[in-house]
């Protein structure tokens, strides 16, 4: 799994896309009541480039889901107390509870690319990070937790295009930094660290969705289709095949 391997021309027209939208949302809440009713874990993990659309990817996901049983955790920075702990610590206390649906807008994964790629970690730290992360995703998929995801992928090209849009639009303006510039910089580097972390931790209980994020509407839609796939799955072959990974 690459990269590469993602196409980035992919499109979708906008009559059908508004179309497919409404239904994927009424699907999504349906099978959110049975996710409650059966008490399943649900962990939406979304990954990707700056600027790769993943804040309107989730927006539309929860449009229409009943709020009371999902929680959004956008990830930052750890904190002073969060750093006297292991990096792992600050993302088990929000993991779902049965029924629920938690969704991280960046994750553990941090460790492996930003951590990396900014000096953040000592280099064995990061190295050894990817057994961590792999062993903490097991345990979390053996005990019933439906975790699913996503590394939204765009060209460097269109990443620009939106730095700038987001620059000159001031109701945008909030979301550009000079930290997303720094971190464009170093594309080369980050693109390294993301193929490794792709090789590393593609997993058969755990596996990536590489979307290509290059439309955003494309990408919500493609997202959606990857949830509602899962969710067919697992009440198709019943919820034990989440521990043994049939459902992917």
């Amino acid at each position: 799994m690459r990269l590469a391997d993602v196409d980035l021309k992919a499109r979708i027209p906008e009559r059908e896309y508004e179309e497919r939208l409404r239904k994927l949302q009424l699907d999504l809440l349906k099978y959110q009541f049975r996710m409650i009713e059966e008490k399943v874990p649900v962990l939406l993990v979304f990954e990707g480039w700056d600027a790769a659309g993943k804040g309107g990817v989730i927006r539309r996901i929860t449009e229409q889901m009943d709020p009371r049983n999902y929680h959004v955790h956008p990830i930052g920075a750890p904190s002073p107390e969060e750093m006297r702990h292991h990096y792992l610590r600050r993302f088990w206390l929000r993991l779902p509870k049965a029924g629920e649906m938690g969704i991280f807008d960046r994750s553990w994964y941090g460790r492996v690319m930003v951590e990396r790629v900014e000096k953040l970690c000592p280099k064995e730290a990061w190295k050894r990070a990817y057994a961590e992360i792999n062993e903490f995703e097991k345990m979390l998929v053996s005990d019933g937790t439906l975790l699913i995801k996503f590394f939204l992928h765009i060209s460097p090209e269109e990443q620009l295009r939106r730095f700038r849009d987001r620059e000159t639009n001031p109701y945008k303006r909030w979301k550009i930094t000079k930290e997303d510039w720094r971190n464009r910089d170093k594309w080369e580097e980050y693109e390294e660290a993301i193929e490794e972390m792709l090789e590393k931790t593609h997993t058969a209980l755990a596996p990536w969705h590489l979307i290509s994020g290059e439309q955003k509407k494309w990408a919500r839609i493609q997202t959606m289709e990857v949830i509602l796939d899962h969710y067919k799955r697992v009440f198709r072959q019943g919820k034990e095949c989440i521990a043994t990974g049939c459902h992917r």
